[in-house]
């Protein structure tokens, strides 16, 4: 299951590294709490970007089957979180990210090493 899921991460992942996501880290979060296995967060550097991520992680898991229980923010456009259940993804307006600093908040959490799914900026 567990191998299920971190396949799902990088699905994701990829999708949005392929819209331009910046500074996309995975946090494995499943002994920090009960609420998802993994979080990923990302910033856009506009608007227009921060949608189209976010698009790109919607048709991601519509083409894979993986539910999307709820995007929330998608009006207001400064912090999206996308709940694919077992997968929470965060996609920040850069100017918002360091406000809200989620690492810090979830630093206890483990860093998923994601360097062979994203392209060198």
């Amino acid at each position: 299951m567990r191998e299920e899921i971190l396949k799902q991460v990088e699905i994701i992942v990829k999708a949005a590294d392929d819209r331009l996501g910046q500074h996309i880290m995975v946090l494995d979060v499943t002994q920090v709490t009960p609420i998802a296995d993994y979080f990923i967060i990302m910033d856009a550097k506009n608007d227009r970007q921060l949608q189209a991520v976010v698009t790109a992680v919607k048709d991601a898991a519509d083409e894979h089957d993986i539910p999307v229980k709820h995007i929330e923010g998608k009006d207001s456009g400064r912090w999206i979180l996308v709940d694919l259940g077992d997968i929470i993804v965060h996609v920040f307006h850069y100017e918002e990210r360091a406000h809200y600093n989620l690492e810090n908040i979830w630093a206890d959490a483990p860093l998923v090493d994601i360097s062979d799914w994203i392209q060198e900026a």
